[in-house]
């Protein structure tokens, strides 16, 4: 086949590529099922062309053009992500569908934390002596004795106490998130080690007596600021993790799709942070007591996994037609040409 004839039996196939391509804009499904399909078979045909043209005639104008066509058509073939979500969608579903469709770095991370927490607890309850040389200076109040069988702090006091806490956790959060570009080590020694200060400071506070107290100025922002620690952890797994075992892809694409997806995690994650802070400066200082300090943070963390559970489902079956919209544009595109 000479170059003249070529051109005059495929130039057809490639003006009407060209043209399902202008109409779509980026965007397949304003081609409908049909034309969806149409594209498909274009693109393999246009494909194979291209293929022919670059053995027979690598030097004619004519490669460079159908590159330039087969890509754009590529992209409308494969891209299956165009549609952006706007915030809302985001923080009432993407957000929620980001934490949950990773349940193994979530467990990992809520392991590494709490486990860690409660060993450290069970062994400063048990040897307080050894264990109190981990607790932090500002902290070591909580862990000595009252004659008045409290922490015996002033408002001011107990809010300079729950701050620290909560600008200890947001920054832990933070580092957890960045310490997973260490292979997921960073991040685990971040988790233990908070879990570790948070079960030392609680087994001292229960052996010198002042566990009420202490359980009153922590849970209520805790539990929420908690399970924000352990899922900014999980992102940080998701990272590290996509730099040890990148799967089928190359490690650079890995890499940057899964640090796209923690970064939206973290996002999501500081209204949260926001939401405990406001308990903390609201309602800690007043010293609710025990009992309505529980239920204000057991509730507080009830409503967030629940959303994680109900909002992070994963979404239905699409509709028949859209079904039919879509699916063949990649099996057209990954069949056999003709």
């Amino acid at each position: 086949m000479n170059l003249e004839r070529f051109l005059h039996d495929r130039q057809p196939s490639w003006d009407e590529l060209e043209t399902m391509v202008a109409r779509a804009k980026r965007r397949p499904e304003r081609l409908g099922a049909t034309g969806v399909r149409r594209l498909g078979a274009l693109y393999r045909k246009v494909a194979a062309d291209l293929a022919l043209a670059r053995r027979r005639f690598p030097l004619d104008p004519v490669v460079p053009a159908l590159e330039d066509l087969v890509g754009r058509a590529r992209n409308l073939v494969y891209d299956t992500e165009a549609r952006r979500e706007s915030l809302v969608e985001f923080f009432t579903t993407g957000y929620w569908r980001r934490i949950r469709e990773r349940p193994v770095p979530l467990l990992v991370a809520a392991s590494l934390l709490f486990g860690a927490g409660a060993l450290c607890f069970v062994w400063a309850a048990a040897d307080p002596g050894s264990a109190a040389g981990l607790v932090p200076g500002n902290l070591r109040s909580v862990t000595e004795p009252r004659p008045e069988g409290g922490l015996g702090v002033s408002m001011a006091e107990g809010t300079a106490l729950s701050s620290y806490i909560f600008t200890n956790n947001i920054r832990v959060s933070i580092l957890a998130f960045a310490g997973g570009i260490l292979a997921t080590l960073g991040t685990a020694a971040l988790l233990v080690y908070n879990g570790l200060i948070l079960g030392v400071v609680g087994g001292l506070a229960v052996g010198s007596g002042n566990g009420p107290a202490f359980f009153e100025l922590v849970v209520p922002h805790g539990v929420l600021e908690l399970s924000c620690i352990a899922v900014a952890g999980a992102a940080g797994i998701r990272l590290g993790w996509s730099i040890v075992d990148p799967g089928h892809r190359p490690r650079s694409v890995a890499v940057v799709s899964e640090a796209r997806r923690a970064v939206e995690i973290i996002l999501g994650t500081l209204p949260w942070f926001v939401l405990a802070g406001l308990v903390e400066g609201l309602v800690t200082p007043r010293q609710p007591g025990l009992t309505s300090a529980v239920v204000l943070g057991v509730s507080l963390g009830a409503v967030y996994w629940s959303l994680v559970f109900w909002r992070g489902a994963a979404p239905a079956l699409p509709p028949p037609l859209l079904s039919t919209a879509s699916t063949p544009t990649t099996t057209a595109a990954l069949g056999p040409s003709s």
